[in-house]
């Protein structure tokens, strides 16, 4: 009970948020004599502001937005007739020579309803959701990588 108290007495400081402190009110206030007692904390008469600006290499959203682009353009106009061959190819699941569907599960049967689409060639929801998320998995890729210090030579 001792160590509680002592944890939240009125001479510790509390919490204040994230935020940086340029209110007044949200600076620490120290007692008067805290510079001399204490050379953990400097006097703030010999502090001086600096201004510290820090910028991000890549702009997140472009970075984002350019990636998601490029990759539903390439699932539309490079890759899909390359995966809708591979998919007639693998044909439906089949138990004892059969489809599910011929085999008696009525449940088995395609939802052709969520697959169509107004696109010419049929690029429809399920590829816009699967080939957008490729496209944010590259972005966010690109964004971890260049904001640790690795230098993939993307840029150059």
């Amino acid at each position: 009970m001792v160590a509680s108290a002592a944890l939240f007495s009125a001479s510790t400081p509390t919490f204040r948020g994230l935020r940086p402190s340029n209110k007044p009110t949200d600076r620490l206030t120290l007692p008067l004599n805290a510079a001399r007692c204490c050379p953990a904390y400097p006097s703030t008469a010999s502090k001086k502001k600096r201004a510290v600006t820090i910028k991000a290499e890549l702009n997140p959203s472009l970075v984002i937005s350019l990636s998601t682009g490029l990759s539903l353009f390439l699932g539309r106009f490079v890759f899909f007739n390359f995966q809708r061959e591979n998919v007639a190819k693998q044909g439906l699941p089949e138990q004892n020579g059969k489809t599910h569907f011929e085999a008696g599960d009525t449940r088995a049967k395609e939802y052709v309803s969520l697959l169509k689409s107004n696109d010419p060639v049929g690029f429809n929801i399920v590829d816009v959701l699967a080939w957008g998320s490729i496209g944010h998995i590259v972005a966010y890729y690109i964004l971890a990588t260049s904001s640790n210090g690795y230098d993939p030579k993307f840029f150059d």
